[in-house]
């Protein structure tokens, strides 16, 4: 009797799961994408409390905030897309912060793939490429000989496509990815490159991604870009994106917001900006037709530790001497470093560049000065001006 009972429920069981599957759940592949790190880059001469110039630590935090977000997120794999530092020859310091943050990530045991940018890459054959330095690490895949490398593993492959310095080699190569796609896994494409003039970043070395073989992209899974500093999808291509900078380069980059790309794949693509905390750029204009009033009218409470652009508008010739630097940077001197852009009242009419043009930069200010003063400011700020000019063309003389 109990022996037909338990064939009873066996065949109950079978009938239920066979005529109503349970379904698999789609596993979800995650993915972190980030990029153009510069590590080693420095500017503004500013050096902290550990001697370590500000701009150059201030990338350091940004990369170790990326590293602590892979400890909570725990991806499956790693990418990074060029330009891990700004040199191809990095500073001693640049290299050991390098080392101690890929130790971390490597006893994650979570796969890190990385290609090699136009700033990483040597121009020469002579040198060797600073990404070498991590090929013994387990769990670390490096892109750097400046030819397409397949990166496999049971599900996804990646096809890294690093910086080539020789842009006619570069068809060659992405003919060799789109040999090697594999549609019963996921494809990732890694490149670093402009996709489009618009992507340009005007530096030395730097290539296009050729038009005609835009069509790859939808044989992949997902286009991982490196190189733009800034976020976000290209063009028609919703599978194609750029991560952007972890921190700016230059003070022309006005973004405020950088971080990476959370990536999710399951039968789609889920993409989430993660948004990490950086040294603000924050712009002031000051008019200077209505000087003081502009000046009282600034607000300048959030400005701590931040870099702040100021543009002085409408300055005339005697505004230009009469406010100095000093002065402007003294009002915004809780501020880490202060830029000034000083603007002219523009006076000049088309007949007269000829003439402007005919003299020299000195006697032009003179003549400027002269018509919008009396005799007497005039003679005094003349002194002045020729001392400064003079002092000036001593410096150039020094350097030339």
């Amino acid at each position: 009797m109990i022996y037909i009972i338990v064939l009873l429920i066996f065949d109950f069981y079978y009938n239920f799961y066979t005529i109503n599957p349970i379904k698999k759940k789609r596993r979800i592949l995650k993915i972190i994408h980030f990029s153009d790190t510069h590590l080693g880059y420095n500017d503004l001469e500013i050096i902290n409390e550990n001697n370590i110039n500000q701009r150059e630590a201030d990338f350091y935090d940004a990369f170790t905030q990326v590293v602590e977000q892979i400890k909570i997120i725990k991806p499956d794999y790693i990418i990074h897309t060029g330009d891990l530092f700004h040199r191809s020859s990095p500073s001693n310091r640049a290299i050991a912060f390098a080392l101690e943050q890929f130790k971390i990530i490597d006893e994650l045991n979570i796969p890190f793939i990385l290609i090699a940018g136009n700033h990483s890459t040597p121009r020469t054959n002579l040198s060797t490429p600073i990404l070498r330095i991590f090929d013994n690490f387990k769990n670390i895949y490096t892109s750097y000989n400046q030819q397409y490398k397949k990166i496999e593993f049971d599900d996804v492959i990646f096809h890294t496509l690093p910086h080539m310095n020789d842009e006619t080699k570069a068809i060659s190569q992405i003919k060799d990815c789109e040999k090697n796609i594999d549609k019963n896994k996921k494809n990732i494409m890694m490149l670093h490159c402009s996709v489009g003039a618009h992507y340009l970043m005007q530096e030395f070395g730097e290539w296009v991604y050729p038009k005609d073989l835009e069509y790859i992209f939808d044989s992949m899974t997902y286009v991982a870009l490196g190189h733009w500093h800034g976020f976000g999808n290209v063009g028609k291509y919703k599978n194609v994106y750029y991560s952007g900078s972890l921190e700016r380069t230059s003070l022309n980059d006005k973004r405020n917001s950088k971080g990476f790309i959370n990536l999710n794949i399951s039968k789609d693509i889920d993409i989430q900006y993660k948004q990490i905390n950086i040294r603000p750029i924050i712009s002031f204009e000051i008019d200077c037709s209505d000087y003081e009033n502009s000046v009282n009218n600034l607000d300048i409470k959030n400005i701590k530790d931040s870099l702040v652009e100021v543009t002085l508008k409408n300055l005339t010739t005697i505004q230009s001497i009469d406010i100095q630097n000093s002065d402007i940077k003294n009002i915004f001197k809780d501020a880490l470093n202060v830029t000034i852009k000083r603007e002219f009242l523009s006076n000049i009419s088309d007949e007269n560049i000829d003439t402007i043009q005919a003299v020299s930069l000195q006697e032009y200010f003179l003549e400027h000065i002269k018509n919008d003063t009396d005799q007497k400011q005039y003679e005094k700020l003349k002194d002045k001006v020729q001392e400064l000019f003079s002092i000036y063309e001593e410096s150039i003389d020094d350097i030339a």
